[in-house]
């Protein structure tokens, strides 16, 4: 039978559990929408872990019963501080549905993946039981569903707007973001005997003033006002407004203070902290995880999450592509806090010795894989700089973005004498590596990297996400020209081909995204075909709150323009779009051909459809063509617009 740490060594989750740890009373309580996994990479372990690491008692209830007589918020009686809510790694929407909005079957973040322990609303839910229950202590909300809902946003699932999550929730503050800064000054001011009511001035926070309320003043920050949630309600123009702010200051290293009118309240956003130092990651990566589940679970069966992650390490946050779609950036921030290479190989050295750890990690990696050490050259430059992406639509020329340190980290891995075999599980970014788009690198350090992945840390598939083939839509999700996709894979192909590999390239596709016509995907099967692809790494463009692209999905106003962007809306458009990913199954090849022959593009329809009584037995499920040149001849479709197409 394997070891097993003490049932001590987790934060307790009973009252049985609070005493065998010698406690009589309890400072935080956390409550969680997934199971406690106690692991750096979720998010409610590493909450408790900070909190304990200042001498606090510190409870964690995972996963409470919305549905019987509430006692799993009572259990544990009142908290000196505050309880802490968060709806767990990710929004409980997109938990919970898919982006048909039908429920998934499944829940990653609970044993056996069972569905039904993580309620929709998750954090609301929560933290309205909480008030009711014990209304004279403060509730702090957090994690990803809070934080990326910390405004007026739009939510696709009841498909209206919904105000600042403060709101519903009845919740006293708000930390959005990555939460280690914001924690340890709440926690030093209350232990100070500052109240609870006057914390109104700590960055990374929210709350609401109530009318008759003073707002507290700082001569360091700015202030900018919003348009109001009314004023949002009224006019789609005036939210699709709102987010360009939103965006330039959530991505500023000094951003301002945002205020927002909301049911005769004013919203207080305070700015965010500046980038985590890699000694301050460090310390939260450093803190004493058992970095397994919490022994109530052993017998419901495994966690599928922790079982993806469970002999992976990741060595930054952050990621500086702001992609249109991603809420990356908007809750991890652009700019990269990464991990010292002594760190990462600390925990590495953890991992070898876990009882069934056969050798292999199966991901080193972050947000997105390759941004591992990069930052800007001149930090000054950075200091002003209010542009949402670093390298859309070009690499900026103050972005130092070499290679080198992820290269030396990868070997220095593959060094220890317990690992046979490292690899990358997180996507990369391609682009990075195309010394034709990433033009101030030094193209051998990218040829280098690129080798080194192929060749030591991929199991047979490379992913990348190139997430369309139109530029037009492109340039909406801020990635680069298709070209540059197909330069990358001649790339590929070569080192394929010089070590005799058979490694094949697996791309991401989105439909419906906006901006995206009919033709935009006939064009991309016809031009992915062309390439030897059968695509089977695809879906729908799912709005989630505070991305530009669901600002336009509900809007129909770009952000920074104002003008208006078609989105396909209805069920019949997003199902048309997706299906042409699927020209080469033979039930919608007859469709394909009638739906293009309709809008006088019979010549896409003859390059999709050329040979199809072959392509099932001819295309291997998206390989790479074997090797050959991707030499193609990009197809330029004649967009039009298909607003009120039946």
């Amino acid at each position: 039978m394997e070891h097993r740490p003490k049932i001590t060594a987790w934060l307790p989750t009973t009252k049985k559990e609070v005493k065998l740890h010698g406690w009589d009373t309890l400072d935080v309580i956390i409550f969680s929408g997934d199971a406690y996994v106690d692991h750096p990479s979720f998010g409610p372990a590493v909450l408790g872990r900070i909190l304990e690491s200042y001498g606090l008692k510190v409870a964690l209830v995972a996963q409470p019963s919305v549905n019987d007589n509430l006692q799993d918020f009572t259990k544990l009686g009142k908290p000196r501080l505050f309880f802490a809510v968060t709806a767990g790694a990710m929004d409980s929407m997109v938990s919970n549905y898919t982006a048909s909005k039908r429920p998934r079957p499944k829940d990653a973040y609970t044993p056996n993946g069972d569905k039904g322990f993580r309620p929709d609303y998750a954090t609301i839910r929560y933290s309205t039981i909480l008030k009711d229950f014990f209304p004279d202590v403060p509730v702090v909300i957090g994690g990803i569903e809070a934080s990326l809902r910390r405004v007026t946003h739009y939510d696709y699932w009841s498909d209206r707007l919904m105000p600042s999550i403060l709101e519903d929730s009845k919740a006293d503050l708000l930390v959005y973001g990555m939460g280690e800064k914001p924690l340890r000054e709440i926690v030093t001011l209350l232990e100070r005997g500052v109240p609870f009511s006057s914390l109104k001035t700590i960055q990374q926070t929210a709350f609401f003033v109530h009318q008759g309320e003073k707002i507290p003043k700082n001569k360091n920050w700015e202030d900018v006002t919003i348009n109001s949630h009314e004023s949002c309600l009224k006019n789609k123009k005036s939210f699709a407004a709102n987010f360009k702010t939103l965006e330039i200051e959530s991505n500023k290293v000094y951003g301002r203070r945002i205020f927002q009118e909301v049911n005769e309240k004013t919203l207080v956003i305070n700015p965010a902290y500046p980038t985590m130092t890699e000694k301050e990651i460090d310390a939260s990566f450093d803190l004493p995880f058992t970095r397994l589940p919490h022994p109530k679970y052993y017998k419901r069966g495994p966690i599928p999450a922790f079982e993806m992650i469970k002999f992976s390490i990741n060595i930054h946050r952050g990621c500086f592509g702001g992609c249109s779609f991603c809420t990356i950036s908007a809750h991890q921030g652009k700019f990269i806090a990464s991990r010292s290479q002594e760190s990462i190989l600390k925990e590495i050295d953890t991992v070898t010795k876990m009882p069934d750890f056969k050798g292999y990690l199966s991901d080193v990696g972050g947000p997105s894989a390759n941004m591992y050490q990069m930052k800007g050259i001149v930090q000054a430059i950075c200091d002003k700089c209010t542009a949402p992406s670093c390298i859309s639509p070009v690499v900026c020329s103050n972005l130092n973005t070499s290679h080198k340190p992820l290269t030396d980290l990868y070997k220095a891995v593959d060094k220890h004498p317990k690992i046979k075999k490292s690899f990358i599980g997180s996507g990369i970014r391609y682009d990075l590596l195309v010394p034709e788009f990433n033009k101030k690198a030094d193209p051998k350090e990218l040829l280098d990297y690129t080798e080194e992945v192929l060749l030591n840390h991929t199991s047979g598939r490379l992913k990348v996400a190139p997430e369309h083939t139109s530029d037009n839509v492109l340039k909406q999700m801020r990635k680069p020209s298709f070209k540059y996709f197909h330069i990358f894979k001649k790339y590929f192909d070569k080192i394929n081909k010089k070590h005799g590999l058979k490694q094949q390239l697996i791309p991401y596709f989105i439909s419906a995204h906006p901006d995206s016509q009919l033709e935009d995907m006939a064009n991309l099967a016809a031009e992915t075909k062309a390439m030897g692809f059968q695509l089977e790494q695809v879906q729908g463009f799912t709005p989630t709150p505070m991305t530009i692209s669901t600002v336009i999905y509900y809007s129909g106003y770009h952000p920074y323009t104002l003008k208006k962007v078609y989105t396909p809306r209805t069920k019949h458009e997003k199902d048309e779009q997706h299906r042409f990913f699927f020209w080469y199954k033979k039930e919608n090849q007859q469709w394909i051909r009638k739906v293009l022959k309709k809008v006088g593009r019979e010549d896409l329809a003859d390059r999709i459809l050329a040979d199809s009584e072959k392509t099932n037995n001819n295309y291997q499920k998206c390989n790479n063509n074997k090797g050959k040149s991707s030499s193609f001849k990009s197809i330029k479709p004649k967009r039009k617009h298909y607003k009120n197409r039946k």
